[in-house]
């Protein structure tokens, strides 16, 4: 079991933005992830680093793959935070069609990295509320499988769906390379309990988004707001989880972020053991 941590965690906040693409200092990651005692990183691809994304360049993916091998920090997902400002649902036709071909590509580039997996978030702006919009989620998947299937590389469905319609979305993907994400976050946020959520789709969550949430609102220190670690820590056991866990935590004071990354990889482990 790899332990991780959801890109630009390591740095400090981005112009205020609480989850992004760092622009600047990417390329330190790699030596703090290993001097917090990570495994691996969450790389982040969104509309804010676009540009200048290494994810998107040859020369890009062989930097990194070079910072990898020297550092022992992985890069083994790819968090698509792109599809929150260009969602797969409430679309036209032309639109779609664009972001069906850029989730493609993103396929492609994950596969020349040696990334396994794209989490494709259905939340907040790109969530699913309506059977239409299901109906549309399903119909852009399908088209893009077969090239996931072809890369080698899976897809984790991240949504705020409520245990019995997300077991019927999956159950509409049986698609091998299509899994679910879990986040202790989201769920606890939106009073989802783990044993309900493991009862109805378990078997198919392919990795682990670690967070803690208060009841409706914000992202607060681990064990201080609604998530059931308890019950999630016995669910993963239940299903026999043994994929990566990536840290998505709340952030600390600016330049104290590795002393609180291993404070709460600290806290992780204890958990799992």
């Amino acid at each position: 079991m790899r332990l991780g941590i959801m890109q630009g965690r390591l740095l400090p906040p981005t112009a205020g933005r609480f989850q992004c693409f760092p622009r600047e200092g990417w390329e330190l990651e790699f030596d703090l992830a290993a001097r917090a005692g990570l495994d691996c990183i969450e790389w982040i691809f969104d509309a804010h680093g676009e540009d200048v994304n290494p994810l998107c360049s040859g020369a890009g993916r062989a930097r990194m793959q070079q910072l990898a091998a020297a550092s022992g920090v992985g890069v083994h997902s790819v968090c698509a935070d792109w599809f929150m400002d260009f969602p797969l649902v409430r679309t036209g036709p032309a639109a779609l069609d664009a972001r069906v071909a850029a989730l493609a590509r993103l396929l492609e580039h994950c596969r020349e990295l040696g990334a396994t997996r794209i989490v494709l978030p259905f939340v907040d702006a790109s969530r699913i509320d309506t059977p239409g919009e299901a109906d549309q989620a399903v119909q852009a998947l399908e088209r893009v499988l077969p090239a996931a299937e072809a890369a080698g590389v899976e897809i984790h469905l991240e949504t705020s769906l409520a245990p019995g319609p997300f077991k019927a979305l999956l159950a509409r993907l049986p698609h091998p390379f299509l899994k679910a994400n879990y986040d202790s976050g989201n769920s606890s946020s939106l009073g989802y309990a783990p044993a309900e959520e493991f009862a109805a789709y378990g078997g198919r969550v392919g990795s682990i988004h670690i967070k803690d949430r208060v009841l409706g609102g914000g992202t607060v220190p681990l064990g201080t707001g609604s998530a059931d670690f308890d019950a999630l820590f016995a669910a993963l056991a239940g299903v026999g989880y043994r994929g990566d866990i990536i840290l998505q935590v709340a952030r600390s004071e600016p330049g104290d972020e590795v002393a609180w990354t291993r404070a709460n990889l600290a806290w992780l482990r204890s958990r799992l053991a």
